[in-house]
């Protein structure tokens, strides 16, 4: 008899909840965004950006937030290296898996995984999950879906052969001739919600073997209404509760992303969002850009994110606790097992 118990999975996800089975997590794998506002802070080329910089800015993140997170997202390059030793032991630890760099096409993007790097690495190097980010759009050409389709699909085994979970975020992009060619645009508002959610109906099939979706909002967060129960409201509503509905009939948790959207934004994202059926949030601008914007003045920055990153954590954790929906391990099949020695029969 075979189970497919995937025990590393399910504490993987237990690792990166709340003891409630709330997902209240905090990203610091952002490379590009970082390096550009130290270069900004600096006057200086992007590619001028030292390495020590990068470092003690993440490794301030997790100083000044990794307790008050259910579970961090830490990059391999910067963040895995400057602060792990720093990170509480009962935090979760997420690790990037993609480049931060990726293949332009005009007919969309190819994401990549970081050089010297694979789910294998992260597993051994103790990683409860392995997140892997998806440039996405249904409307690509047939070749770019194709590559991202494989990636997701390669990945998703390699998950499997490890037993640790699958982190996928999701992300729309703008097309190579847009006007707005930046790491967060859409290509056209009026179609983002089609384009979102196209892309979580495709990423929910088993054969990906995603376990948790890290989705971005259906909707210009920064624009959304007051949920004040009147026709715009009504709305908006209806396409997060058609997200949340093709994740709860794959029976695939999900949390939000925050995509730079001011603090206060981001709270009424989620409050859509848990109307919906969220599980939590994995965000990381929203929580600490505002502090980041002290650099190069250290002290000051880490002041700021323990009292404007913090207060901002705890608003998201208090929301999540009061209307957001918990996520519990599935061990039912244990229920099957009834001599010695089935489970070490039985989970291969």
């Amino acid at each position: 008899m075979y189970v497919n118990l995937r025990l590393g999975k399910k504490w993987g996800l237990r690792r990166m909840a709340t003891p409630t089975g709330h997902f209240t997590m905090v990203a610091i794998d952002q490379r590009h965004q970082i390096s550009a506002l130290i270069a900004a802070r600096l006057g200086i080329a992007a590619d001028e950006v030292r390495f020590t910089d990068m470092v003690a800015v993440k490794r301030a993140l997790v100083e000044c937030l990794g307790q008050h997170a259910s579970a961090m997202l830490l990059d391999p390059n910067y963040a895995f290296p400057a602060a792990l030793e720093r990170l509480p032991a009962h935090t979760g630890l997420v690790v990037t898996l993609e480049d931060n760099r990726y293949d332009d096409t005009p007919g969309g993007r190819k994401s990549r995984v970081i050089r010297d790097w694979s789910v294998e690495k992260i597993k051994r190097a103790g990683g409860d999950g392995v997140k892997l980010l998806t440039w996405f759009r249904p409307d690509a050409d047939r070749e770019v879906i194709d590559h991202q389709k494989r990636l997701v699909e390669r990945i998703g085994n390699e998950c499997r052969r490890h037993d640790i979970a699958l982190v996928l975020e999701l992300l729309v992009y703008p097309f190579l001739e847009s006007a707005r060619p930046t790491l967060d645009a859409v290509a056209s508002p009026a179609k983002l919600p089609e384009l979102v959610l196209g892309s979580v109906c495709e990423f929910v099939h088993p054969r990906y073997g995603v376990d948790l979706l890290k989705l971005e909002c259906p909707l210009a967060g920064a624009t959304l209404p007051p949920r004040d129960g009147g026709a715009a409201h009504l709305r908006a509503q209806q396409w997060f509760d058609e997200m949340g509905g093709i994740c709860r009939n794959a029976g695939i948790p999900w949390v939000m992303l925050s995509g730079g959207v001011s603090p206060a934004q981001f709270l009424r994202v989620m409050e859509y969002a848990y109307a919906a059926g969220a599980n939590g949030f994995l965000a990381g601008r929203a929580i600490w850009w505002d502090a980041l914007q002290h650099f190069p003045d250290m002290e000051e920055l880490a002041a700021q994110l323990r009292q404007q990153g913090r207060a901002t954590l705890g608003e998201l954790n208090a929301l999540t606790l009061r209307v957001g929906h918990a996520w519990q391990a599935d061990y039912s099949a244990f229920d099957s097992f009834g001599a010695e020695g089935d489970l070490c029969a039985t989970y291969l």
